[in-house]
């Protein structure tokens, strides 16, 4: 029996810039040529980010099975979710939102987009992961008998189907950026940093994890082993978990520094949960000595500034640099 490739549907524009961060690179000590931003924040779809290059892959795999409803899981906040409802309008789809918590508690960031996207919410209630994995496929199931053809997608989108998109990227990369040595990215769900693993190689991406998924390095592995030419192990990992603090999503002093120095050094804008944690990340790796002037270094940008407006935290962050002027 022949197996057919997986089925992939353009839904980003590709390949994504990739920038100079020279006055950044002075301020963390490095050379003016060594940090450099891959912008996968100008995918293009929906507001943009990684979790496009997953789509191409987890809803052309849907669209072969003859789908019509993509259902997917999230935190109210998700840009997965938010571009999983991009790809549905796109591609004349409908999707299903499962998020934990009931409405009300936040109307802005990604929340925003979801409704302009015409999604449809479904509340899970006080859900952990695994009860929201639940409720997703009661949800699918339900679908079914009303006579709809759903497609369930994985949660962050990351899957080792998925994962093919960021195998694209790192591509992309090796054509771009001579003499590589760093990748730096944000770890949530896994499939991006896998997918770069399984081009790049293992030493030279260095993942930061932002406590969004439990046994993070073991789901790294999983998603990479299918599309690497040798399967990695959790110990080929380079991973940091010192930006986690309190838990995904809490606010940090380091966060903050973070966006505020990429911000004024580069104007580049990052979010509080997955990019600022990413660069806080890289800084503290210059600092450890982790990563050393001379050594060719690329942040990924995967987008989720929309996130930024639904974080209470972030915005009177920033709004506090703004009403104290001069003297913050």
């Amino acid at each position: 029996m022949t197996t057919l490739p997986p089925r992939h549907v353009d839904l980003g524009t590709f390949p994504t810039p990739v920038e100079p961060l020279p006055r950044l690179a002075a301020a963390l000590g490095l050379q003016p040529n060594d940090l450099w931003v891959k912008r996968d924040d100008l995918t293009g779809l929906g507001g943009g980010g990684n979790k496009i290059r997953k789509l191409e892959w987890t809803v052309g795999a849907a669209l072969a099975e003859g789908a019509t409803t993509l259902v997917t899981t999230g935190a109210p906040q998700s840009n997965h979710a938010r571009l999983t409802a991009a790809a549905a309008a796109r591609l004349g789809m409908n999707a299903v939102l499962v998020f934990p918590g009931s409405p009300g508690a936040s109307h802005s960031g990604n929340l925003v987009l979801d409704g302009l996207l015409d999604a449809r919410i479904v509340w899970a209630g006080d859900a952990d992961a695994d009860r929201l994995a639940q409720e997703a496929t009661a949800v699918t199931e339900r679908l079914r008998r009303q006579g709809e053809r759903p497609a369930l997608i994985p949660f962050g989108g990351s899957s080792p189907l998925a994962a093919r998109g960021y195998l694209r990227c790192a591509e992309e990369l090796m054509a771009q950026v001579a003499d590589l040595r760093h990748a730096v990215v944000a770890l949530g769900s896994g499939g991006t940093m896998a997918g770069l693993v399984a081009g790049l190689g293992a030493e030279r991406v260095l993942g930061v994890d932002t406590g969004a998924r439990a046994e993070i390095a073991a789901a790294v592995c999983e998603f990479a082993a299918p599309i690497s030419v040798t399967a990695p192990t959790t110990e080929d990992l380079r991973i940091r978990h010192d930006q986690v603090g309190k838990g995904y999503g809490v606010f940090t002093d380091q966060v903050a520094a973070a966006l505020l120095l990429a911000g004024r050094t580069e104007g580049l804008i990052l979010d509080p949960v997955y990019t600022g944690r990413a660069m806080a990340g890289l800084i503290s790796a210059v600092q450890d000595g982790d990563i050393k002037p001379g050594e060719k270094t690329v942040f990924i940008h995967t987008g989720g500034l929309p996130g930024l407006f639904g974080h209470r935290d972030a915005v009177a962050f920033a709004e506090q640099r703004v009403r104290h002027g001069w003297d913050s």
